[in-house]
């Protein structure tokens, strides 16, 4: 009998010294508390183009990452600024912790986002800027802007298309939509880069249509045999550019530079049937984009501008470049990696 009391006794003993250290344990002041996850909402333009494809692709990966909840409603089409701006409203009713905006144009989301300022939630602007005048007389603050500088992405082509061919050569410029400001502003970059260099002796709206830009590129060639090169405002419609070019027998004798590609074109690039591309990184902008939220919600302050990289594709460097794809290939400044680490 006694030493069945003292058994009981020492396993008492024994369970009491585990549950103290299971308690000391808990309570420790060295254990990692829990992030709390972070809820994104995200209206984006249409996810049947490559390029708001490749941004998504971006800001889920990161989200996952990050341990954020991310939620995505998007535009049917380009044109669809009135459908936009309804989903985006709907989306703010539900309440999330950020909102990040991609608009169809300069103002057709700053309406719904007066919503997002009276739940007092930070606003993340990406790729197309939000007009400023409209979302000061809305109301609307912008906590940060994040996108590519597109005037300087067309002057960068520019330069490089001037080191392909003659000076002063006839040069054709095919553009997005007339009135995109993505395409305004890189065929404005362009104009200013070529300046004392080259002829832009015709400009077009390929839409943001491959066949379309091929049409336009048959009908300029045809009508200008001196023509030695063309920039096109994205890498889609310079595809079909190609295509004309190879269809009237000038492979070689026509150079294209283009802004913005995806792995088809960079192939182009390597083969050296394409000159070069002017690379932006849509998935960056959408990684940014929830990076930038993450650190709004933490209460961190953000930069008022991120400009996101450029980085020229060649046939020296496609390879580097297609290994990489969707990411940057080379170095780039992310301001968000050193506000979240702190």
């Amino acid at each position: 009998m006694l030493r069945e009391t003292r058994r009981i006794w020492g396993l008492s003993v024994a369970l009491v010294a585990v549950a103290f250290l299971a308690t000391a344990c808990s309570s420790s002041p060295t254990s990692t508390p829990t992030k709390k996850a972070v809820t994104i909402g995200f209206a984006l333009k249409p996810l049947n183009n490559p390029y708001f494809a490749t941004m998504n692709q971006g800001a889920t990966y990161e989200a996952k990452k990050l341990g954020d909840h991310l939620t995505v409603v998007t535009a049917s089409s380009l044109s669809d600024i009135t459908g936009q701006a309804n989903r985006l409203s709907a989306l703010i009713s539900h309440g999330y912790d950020c909102y990040i905006a991609n608009p169809d144009n300069a103002t057709n989301l700053v309406q719904p986002l007066t919503q997002a300022m009276a739940q007092h939630r930070p606003i993340v602007n990406v790729d197309l800027p939000i007009s400023q005048s409209a979302a000061k007389a809305a109301g609307v603050k912008i906590d940060t802007y994040i996108g590519t500088n597109n005037i300087q992405a067309g002057k960068v082509a520019a330069t490089e298309l001037a080191k392909l061919i003659p000076p002063e050569s006839q040069v054709a410029m095919i553009g997005g939509l007339a009135s995109d400001p993505t395409s305004q502003a890189r065929l404005k970059g362009f104009t200013e880069g070529a300046a004392g260099k080259l002829d832009i002796v015709q400009t077009v709206a390929g839409n943001w249509v491959r066949a379309t830009a091929l049409s336009d590129a048959a009908a300029i060639l045809q009508a200008r045999p001196a023509l030695r090169g063309f920039f096109v405002a994205n890498g889609d419609m310079a595809l079909g550019v190609q295509r004309a070019i190879d269809a009237a027998g000038k492979q070689g004798k026509v150079d294209v530079i283009a802004i913005i590609g995806d792995t088809a074109v960079l192939k182009e690039v390597e083969s050296g049937t394409m000159a070069a591309v002017v690379e932006q990184f849509p998935y960056t902008i959408g990684a940014m984009g929830v990076q930038a939220c993450t650190a709004a919600a933490e209460g961190k302050k953000l930069p008022a501008n991120v400009a996101t990289p450029v980085q020229v594709v060649t046939k020296g460097n496609a390879a580097q470049a297609l290994a990489s794809f969707p990411k940057p290939f080379e170095a780039y400044s992310d301001p968000f990696t050193s506000l979240l680490a702190k």
